[in-house]
């Protein structure tokens, strides 16, 4: 009986071997299997932004919400950064050629605010609209609608292109310039407006392309712009080779020649079907109906950007107070903060483009729950910058100019303003959502409430009145902007925006 007892005894020693070896092996394989996982998450991330990056065929009304942004957005936040390398690059060169010549491109930017301010709201119009017949599986109505703000665009561009070459000189001196701009610097003046046609065309048919979801195309166009403006400008800046020495004329004349093949190839693009967009020649009418629309819609993005424009010259105004070293750290603090914000702006252009889509393909839930996780990953995003220039604003206030009490000011100014970056982050997503939806005069009012009733009055209460000094401007930035944010919040929330028809 006892050997039969004794067949049956287990060697403990090799019993607890066998329990280890089955713990590491289940241990290996859970390991083998998490490493699985993240290779497969890791193989796909690239993939997407391959995609992304390479543009394909995608219906933004179904699938995974995420996914949808993410294809969107990388190629937004790219062609924001290729529209602020212009600026950047003639600075860089016409710079060589003294204090008049950076002057006379400054003078004549904020000329062609004006152009921008229309092409913007002309861009934010025709978003509205194409997006929304995309989502109703409209391609033609779509195209149809995207020739109506191309004509529209073309018709504003020449009322402005015939006075603006004319009148470059008259101009240049109304607005301040010295006599050696008018009389010998105008010329960039005069080219820069008049062909202001390629930076409207640009704006609108980059708007087709990106509320289609080929936003992929948008970005490669201005790829295609920005290099021919980088080999263009030392070129004709300085008469390298058998080109001629034209100064500070052969950055216009460069800068149009990027945009101008840009456009010719985004043409390209909607004539060859290349895109979801595609034009014939029976797109090629006038539709009074749209047009009327198209401008309705555009009057509350122009209002949108002239509001917001115009509300830092006021602050520019109570700045000046308090001196000139004050007044260049502000103004470098700004133009830094303008260059963080653009990848903002355009993960904000995805709810644009989500809204209109699927409040077209009749799914407004869908419409809100992208809007929100767009909101999400843009609080992210502007957080994890605002944490960078918080922490060491110097550092990248440093990169423009060598004053120490310059750099202090400016510092000083970036730190506070980027306090308020996350929420104007959320706020930028609610406003564009509004704009995709259709409803351009909602996001007017609150910019005028918060920018011009707010935020301007607040700055001199604070700084003025009550003896804050410069402080005082920078945290009526954040409060103005906070308020805009949780209006635009409200108002979306609200969602009248679902039953806005375009």
């Amino acid at each position: 009986m006892a050997s039969v007892f004794e067949s049956f005894e287990v060697n403990p020693v090799k019993f607890q071997k066998q329990i280890t070896m089955s713990k590491i092996k289940r241990l290996s394989m859970k390991a083998s299997s998490i490493m699985k996982n993240k290779d497969k998450r890791a193989r796909k991330i690239f993939t997407d932004i391959r995609e992304a990056i390479a543009g394909t065929e995608q219906d933004f009304t179904t699938g995974s919400i995420n996914r949808a942004i993410f294809l969107l957005a990388i190629p937004m936040v790219l062609e924001m950064m290729m529209e602020s390398v212009f600026a950047v690059v003639d600075i860089f060169f016409v710079s060589r050629l003294g204090a008049d010549a950076v002057a006379t491109v400054g003078i004549t930017e904020s000329m062609v605010t004006i152009i921008y301010a229309i092409g913007i709201g002309l861009s934010m119009a025709t978003t509205a609209i194409v997006s929304r017949r995309i989502g109703e599986k409209n391609p033609k109505g779509a195209a149809k609608a995207a020739f109506q703000s191309m004509l529209t665009g073309l018709f504003v561009s020449i009322m402005i292109a015939f006075p603006g070459m004319i009148y470059a000189q008259k101009l240049l001196k109304f607005m301040g310039a010295s006599e050696v701009i008018c009389t010998q610097m105008w010329g960039y003046t005069a080219v820069m407006l008049g062909g202001n046609a390629v930076i409207m065309l640009l704006f609108i048919i980059n708007a087709v392309f990106r509320s289609a979801g080929d936003a992929a195309i948008s970005m490669r166009v201005l790829w295609l712009a920005n290099i021919i403006n980088i080999i263009l400008d030392p070129i004709l800046i300085f008469g390298l080779g058998p080109f001629p020495e034209l100064g500070v004329m052969g950055a216009a004349i460069a800068t149009n020649t990027g945009r101008g093949v840009a456009v010719l190839y985004q043409l390209y693009l909607l004539f060859s079907g290349r895109g979801r967009v595609k034009f014939s020649l029976a797109d090629i009418t006038i539709d009074w109906i749209t047009i009327k629309q198209l401008i309705k819609l555009s009057l509350g993005g122009i209002g949108q950007h002239i509001i917001a424009t115009s509300s830092w010259i006021g602050l520019m105004r109570i700045i000046s107070e308090f001196g000139s070293n004050v007044v260049a750290g502000y103004t470098i603090a700004i133009r830094i903060i303008i260059f963080s914000l653009l990848p903002s702006w355009g993960i904000s252009n995805a709810a644009a483009t989500l809204v209109g889509q699927n409040l077209g393909a009749g799914q407004p839930d869908r419409a809100e729950k992208s809007v929100w996780a767009v909101g999400k990953v843009n609080v992210i995003f502007m957080g994890i910058i605002s944490l960078v220039l918080i922490l060491i604003p110097s550092v990248f206030v440093r990169l423009f100019i060598t004053d120490t009490e310059v750099i202090y000011h400016g510092a000083q100014s970036l730190r506070i303003v980027c306090y308020g970056f996350m929420s104007y982050g959320f706020g930028m997503v609610m406003v564009q959502a509004l704009n995709g939806a259709g409803d351009t005069i909602t996001p007017t009012r609150i910019n005028f409430f918060c920018f011009w009733l707010l935020e301007i009055p607040l700055a001199y209460l604070l700084a003025i009145s009550l003896g804050f000094a410069q402080p005082g401007v920078y945290y009526a930035i954040v409060i103005a902007e906070t308020a805009m944010t949780l209006t635009a919040a409200y108002f979306f929330k609200r969602g009248k925006w679902k039953l806005k028809k375009v």
